[in-house]
Protein backbone atom coordinates (compact mmCIF):
# COMPACT_ATOMS: atom_id res chain seq x y z
CA UNK A 1 0.00 0.00 0.00
CA UNK A 2 1.25 3.51 -0.80
CA UNK A 3 0.81 6.80 1.04
CA UNK A 4 -2.32 8.66 -0.08
CA UNK A 5 -0.82 12.14 0.38
CA UNK A 6 2.29 11.21 -1.63
CA UNK A 7 0.04 9.84 -4.38
CA UNK A 8 -1.76 13.21 -4.49
CA UNK A 9 1.68 14.83 -5.01
CA UNK A 10 2.53 12.44 -7.86
CA UNK A 11 5.01 10.18 -6.03
CA UNK A 12 4.86 6.63 -4.68
CA UNK A 13 5.98 6.09 -1.10
CA UNK A 14 5.30 2.97 0.95
CA UNK A 15 2.76 3.48 3.73
CA UNK A 16 3.65 2.43 7.27
CA UNK A 17 0.46 3.43 9.10
CA UNK A 18 -3.22 4.30 8.71
CA UNK A 19 -4.96 7.47 9.97
CA UNK A 20 -7.32 6.60 12.81
CA UNK A 21 -9.90 9.13 11.57
CA UNK A 22 -10.10 8.93 7.77
CA UNK A 23 -8.34 5.60 7.19
CA UNK A 24 -5.85 7.07 4.71
CA UNK A 25 -2.53 5.23 4.29
CA UNK A 26 0.45 7.25 5.55
CA UNK A 27 4.22 7.39 5.06
CA UNK A 28 6.54 8.73 7.81
CA UNK A 29 6.45 12.25 6.31
CA UNK A 30 2.67 12.52 6.54
CA UNK A 31 2.01 11.14 10.05
CA UNK A 32 1.24 13.18 13.15
CA UNK A 33 1.86 11.18 16.34
CA UNK A 34 0.23 12.51 19.51
CA UNK A 35 -0.60 11.14 22.94
CA UNK A 36 -4.19 10.38 23.89
CA UNK A 37 -5.23 10.38 27.54
CA UNK A 38 -6.92 7.19 28.69
CA UNK A 39 -9.74 7.50 31.22
CA UNK A 40 -11.53 4.82 33.16
CA UNK A 41 -14.42 4.99 35.57
CA UNK A 42 -13.22 4.95 39.17
CA UNK A 43 -15.82 5.15 41.91
CA UNK A 44 -18.02 8.20 41.34
CA UNK A 45 -15.75 9.81 38.74
CA UNK A 46 -13.09 9.29 36.12
CA UNK A 47 -9.47 8.38 36.62
CA UNK A 48 -6.79 9.33 34.08
CA UNK A 49 -4.13 6.67 33.58
CA UNK A 50 -0.48 7.74 33.90
CA UNK A 51 0.59 6.54 30.46
CA UNK A 52 -1.25 7.80 27.41
CA UNK A 53 -1.92 5.86 24.24
CA UNK A 54 -0.23 6.53 20.91
CA UNK A 55 -2.52 8.22 18.38
CA UNK A 56 -1.66 8.33 14.66
CA UNK A 57 -3.43 10.74 12.32
CA UNK A 58 -2.78 12.28 8.93
CA UNK A 59 -1.82 15.95 8.82
CA UNK A 60 -5.23 16.92 7.40
CA UNK A 61 -7.20 15.27 10.23
CA UNK A 62 -4.76 16.59 12.85
CA UNK A 63 -5.19 20.16 11.58
CA UNK A 64 -8.99 19.77 11.43
CA UNK A 65 -9.13 18.58 15.05
CA UNK A 66 -6.97 21.44 16.30
CA UNK A 67 -8.82 24.38 14.75
CA UNK A 68 -9.78 27.14 17.13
Amino acid sequence: MNCYDCHQLGTNTAAIAVCRNCGGALCPAHIKVTAQEIHRHDGMGLSTLKQGARRLTCLTCHDAENQL
